[in-house]
């Protein structure tokens, strides 16, 4: 592809917060879409913890609610094209969110696929601290909690587990946090999506860590309430995250893609 890499934007610690108030903005611009897509998507989250747990897989339950921080940038793409199309004056429909047109493509492909690879990793490396830790399968969440907090074993597994599932995350996210939108201009191919999402961390690494973090807490406190905030949060995150991709990435005005139907 002819299309140099496009530049990068230096920012500082105010701009996640900038871009939270924006996505916040454009949420209440577009409620009803918005809203919807996020019912959808908490109630498929929620559906999937349900049947975890009914079938004593506490510890399935918890590892798929903290894996939700690798996989939702693909979840997003909804909240992402209602971002781009609140950018250009639109009001996005629900079937525009559902099925994104310029995301059916081989780029969008291949990048699913690596977060699908990361987040398998994620889980084998989850199964290998829990295994190290005990020889005991907890059933019930109540178990596993307990076995977490009061022993010094289930504690080992919290900080090696915790510090082992960071770095993974971290990687994922520096490779997802502005490739993700990135792909919806079809111009772009998911090696200079991806690289240039890593040189944004790279660049503003202090501001891009307080993005990493906000976004983390925001999905970790959605899973707690059984994914009910999710309904808010998701379309929230991804209409920021859109507006991170624009603040982070430089676009001459003139090369934008047009929007389509």
């Amino acid at each position: 592809m002819s299309e140099r890499l496009p530049d990068v934007n230096d920012i500082d610690w105010r701009a996640p917060f900038a871009w939270l108030a924006g996505g916040w903005a454009d949420l209440w611009k577009a409620p009803a879409p918005c809203l919807t897509y996020g019912v959808g998507i908490a109630g498929l989250l929620a559906g999937v913890s349900f049947a975890l747990y009914a079938s004593n897989l506490a510890f399935w339950v918890v590892i798929m609610s903290l894996g939700l921080v690798l996989v939702a940038p693909i979840l997003a793409m909804g909240p992402y094209e209602a971002g781009r199309r609140l950018e250009h004056g639109e009001r996005p429909k629900l079937r525009q969110m559902v099925l994104v047109r310029s995301a059916l493509r081989q780029d969008a492909f291949f990048l699913g696929l690596a977060l699908f690879l990361v987040f398998s990793v994620w889980l084998q490396a989850a199964q290998i601290v829990y295994g190290l830790s005990t020889y005991q399968l907890h059933d019930t969440m109540a178990e596993f909690v307990r076995f977490a907090v009061t022993t010094e074993a289930g504690n080992r597994m919290l900080v090696v587990g915790g510090a082992v599932g960071g770095v993974i995350a971290f990687l994922a996210y520096a490779l997802v946090v502005v490739s993700a939108p990135m792909l919806l201009e079809r111009r772009f191919d998911v090696f200079m999506a991806t690289v240039t999402s890593v040189r944004t961390v790279a660049r503003n690494p202090g501001p891009m860590l307080l993005w990493a973090a906000i976004i983390a807490a925001l999905v970790l406190a959605s899973a707690t309430t059984g994914f009910v905030l999710m309904i808010v949060v998701l379309p929230w995150l991804g209409l920021a995250s859109w507006r991170a991709y624009r603040g982070l990435v430089v676009l001459p005005a003139d090369r934008r893609d047009a929007i389509g139907s």
